[in-house]
């Protein structure tokens, strides 16, 4: 699953007041496919969203549109007939000065419901990157109207966004990780903003030690690398259970490494009390990074 997946899976999940139910269906309707009078429509790869959609349609007309899988196994949600149309609009569109409803987001006077409307945005119109290769968050909005507003919408939270056209498609989007962390967790999804400060925490000591240690080749890159896997997975068996539940030999290795996170498997080796060979030492780490995997396919 991508990391965008999991972010809109918590979305999906997330609990809504009484209040915010409207603004988050809103949110969904206004971003969709398209919304219009002539139809509503949504356009997605994941089920759970097009079934969040229907549920929206159906808090305005009345009851719940069909959806349909197409051959490539995207989901569609249709919703042309005129009468379900006005319905939906005459709730989802703010008037304007002459009384008419036009395609806009309007004024949303509690937090919680505008963090709501942007949950249902991001649902039907967001995506963001796996923070592990880039720092990106975007919306592709209708309009650039639509675009504008939900920039300033977001902005109250102290979050600035970017505007561009991309495509043809109106584009608002963040870059920098700490308005991304703050944006998601302002949306709902607490435990994917989490793995995004971890994976940038991870970034900043690798790129510490990368200051630190001018490396040569690529062997030394490695080497790190192999040294951020094991200690992670060391972190990872002291969460479920201990480093107590270890042999003597494994603990042993185990401790050195939380305490010398910057050295190599051959440094590491000498600092054993027993002597060991390079492979056996890798041979150890190996069998540690496995427990860690079998505790975290047991706690899932």
């Amino acid at each position: 699953m991508s990391y965008a997946s999991q972010v809109k899976t918590e979305l999906l999940q997330a609990e809504n007041d009484a209040c915010c139910e409207m603004s988050l269906s809103r949110g969904m309707l206004l971003f969709g496919r398209e919304c219009a009078p002539a139809a509503i429509s949504i356009l997605t790869e994941n089920g759970e969203i097009a079934a969040a959609y229907a549920k929206a349609a159906r808090l305005f007309c009345g009851h719940t549109p069909e959806i349909h899988v197409s051959e490539s196994g995207n989901f569609k949600v249709v919703i042309n007939d005129r009468a379900d149309t006005d319905a939906i609009l005459g709730e989802v569109l703010p008037a304007g000065m002459n009384g008419r409803r036009q395609l806009a987001i309007g004024p949303i006077d509690k937090d919680c419901c505008r963090a709501a409307f942007v949950r249902g945005a991001f649902l039907a119109s967001g995506t963001v990157t796996d923070p592990d290769k880039e720092y990106h968050l975007e919306f592709s909005c209708p309009s650039n109207r639509l675009a504008a507003e939900l920039k300033e919408l977001i902005g109250a939270f102290g979050i600035e966004m970017k505007q561009t056209r991309r495509g043809g498609a109106n584009i608002v989007y963040l870059k920098k990780s700490g308005d991304i962390e703050d944006l998601l967790l302002r949306m709902g999804a607490t435990e994917t903003s989490m793995m995004l400060m971890g994976s940038k925490m991870f970034k900043d000591v690798r790129n510490t030690v990368n200051r630190r240690v001018n490396f040569e080749n690529a062997n030394i890159a490695r080497s790190i690398a192999a040294a951020g896997k094991q200690y992670h997975a060391i972190e990872t068996i002291e969460k479920y259970g201990g480093l107590g539940q270890l042999t003597p030999e494994l603990r042993e290795l185990a401790e050195l490494r939380l305490e010398n996170p910057d050295l190599s498997a051959g440094e590491i080796r000498k600092l054993l009390k027993d002597p060991l060979t390079l492979s056996g030492v890798n041979h150890r780490f190996k069998k540690l990074i496995q427990i860690a995997e079998d505790l975290q396919d047991e706690h899932k």
